[in-house]
């Protein structure tokens, strides 16, 4: 019988002041989840925002969790809203890393946070007591006080409202991270696509800079190795250093380029 539960190792390295690496795995797939953990990524991003299977459907998010498990790798996984029953739902199935997209509110995230705990900054959390699988079906003894220590709820910060509350949000109680989205906030911004421009650079250094002095730790996106360090370097913790999709077409379109026979369909005649 299972008396107690496995350790994060996201939230380990985080607060050791480690880094932790990942990849986002766009194909969705338990077994590449696994080859991830194999190959040594502290984490697999699944992104349940902008792809994959209905962020409710529990038995999707399982298998991929499965998968992470054999391998002691971990999710990270980003829900579609801050809604506190779905953070609840996800939670409830195993997943230990979660992040919100598009909020809008400190308030909001705050209320996402205190549904992952059953105690919540002094009193009573709003997470609920039942016997899922994070619970191994009620298997778990400990499962109330290592839920509340292990679990890491964080927030892209990537909306005019994120970033006008920033102060706020960062001294939300237990609030496990903040990523940064570069890309809406280029949208929001009003330069989509221009992570160059000098607003949105400004809009990111500030995030980075207050998470760092509020003692939140801070994730984003690595452009290149050479990008991963600069930003290890300047105080990241969380980094996400490719994505499958990205890794394919590399590979395939390097695999063609060194082709040395024809690929246009003509004869030759």
């Amino acid at each position: 019988m299972p008396d107690s539960q496995r350790s994060n190792a996201i939230a380990q390295r985080l607060d050791a002041g480690d880094v932790a690496l990942g990849a986002l795995d766009s194909t969705y797939s338990p077994t590449l989840v696994e080859l991830y953990g194999d190959l040594g990524l502290d984490f697999v991003w699944i992104d349940l925002e902008h792809g994959g299977p209905s962020p409710w459907d529990s038995g999707a998010l399982e298998d991929l969790l499965r998968a992470a498990e054999v391998t002691g790798t971990e999710l990270l996984v980003r829900v579609p809203t801050s809604q506190p029953a779905m953070v609840r739902k996800a939670l409830d199935a195993g997943v230990r890393n979660l992040f919100l997209a598009r909020a809008e509110s400190a308030a909001e995230v705050r209320e996402a946070v205190e549904a992952a705990r059953f105690r919540y900054d002094g009193d009573a959390g709003k997470r609920g007591l039942a016997a899922p699988r994070a619970r191994r079906w009620g298997m778990a003894e400990d499962y109330v006080d290592t839920e509340d220590q292990e679990t890491l709820v964080g927030v892209t910060v990537e909306t005019r409202e994120t970033l006008d509350e920033l102060d706020d949000l960062l001294a939300i109680d237990e609030l496990g991270f903040v990523f940064i989205g570069p890309f809406d906030l280029s949208v929001q911004l009003g330069h989509p696509g221009e992570l160059d421009h000098p607003e949105v650079q400004e809009a990111i250094e500030t995030v980075r800079s207050k998470a760092i002095e509020a003692d939140v730790p801070v994730g984003g996106l690595g452009f290149g190795m050479d990008d991963v360090n600069e930003k290890v370097d300047d105080g990241y913790q969380i980094l996400n250093i490719g994505s499958t999709a990205g890794a394919l077409q590399s590979a395939v379109n390097g695999w063609l380029d060194d082709y040395d026979g024809d690929r246009t369909g003509e004869s030759g005649d």
